[in-house]
């Protein structure tokens, strides 16, 4: 009989011993996941996605540019907002792609539908959207025009078919001569439905 309480002891004691562990092994991770969080500060990404025809990858419900948000978002855990144009571009590619170039010529700022509450609070900002008539789409130099993110580090990406980040990057630092503007990142909207692991590649380049 005190050889059998002998051995539960030491059962109980190795329990406790690999308990303790891992109690000590998930502070660790919980220490190391709060220090990330605080060297980057709070993260949102602000994008504009064009769900319907799209070039080389064809009519889809969800736009190229929106699963790459989403890929950031699960990565990094950072906030989104979606740029909205109160505006149809619900057409045939080719006529979007006029109805783009005459916007980008007229220096047009389509409305936006929404609103983005409390951007002071984020730190980092990716922005990210395709690439029409070689740069961001219109509406989001309204975004540009109507929310500061002076002062934040910024991260610019696209998705295009050829154009790779066209000016996008430098029309951000025009729009945001005071912050910190990040290289960015482009992919081709065909990849991005299998390119989870290049957006993973280069969040983590990044320190995320």
């Amino acid at each position: 009989m005190k050889q059998f309480k002998s051995i539960i002891a030491a059962i109980m004691a190795m329990l406790t011993l690999s308990c303790t562990a891992n109690a000590n092994q998930s502070s660790t991770n919980n220490s190391n996941n709060q220090t990330n969080m605080d060297k980057q500060g709070k993260t949102l990404v602000v994008f504009f996605s064009h769900a319907g025809e799209n070039y080389n990858v064809g009519n889809i419900k969800v736009g190229n540019t929106k699963i790459v948000a989403d890929y950031i978002s699960e990565m990094t855990g950072a906030d989104q907002f979606e740029i909205v144009a109160d505006k149809d571009y619900d057409m045939p590619y080719m006529e979007l792609i006029e109805v783009a170039k005459q916007e980008a010529n007229a220096d047009e700022l389509p409305a936006m539908v929404g609103k983005l509450e409390n951007v002071e609070q984020y730190d980092t900002v990716f922005i990210g959207g395709p690439v029409w008539w070689g740069t961001y789409p219109q509406v989001m130099f309204t975004f540009f025009r109507d929310y500061d993110l002076n002062g934040k580090t910024i991260i610019p990406f696209t998705t295009h078919e050829g154009s790779g980040l066209a000016s996008c990057a430098d029309d951000v630092r025009r729009a945001y001569p005071n912050a910190d503007v990040k290289p960015g990142f482009a992919i081709y909207g065909h990849e991005v439905r299998s390119g989870r692991s290049k957006v993973e590649k280069w969040l983590k380049g990044l320190g995320f």
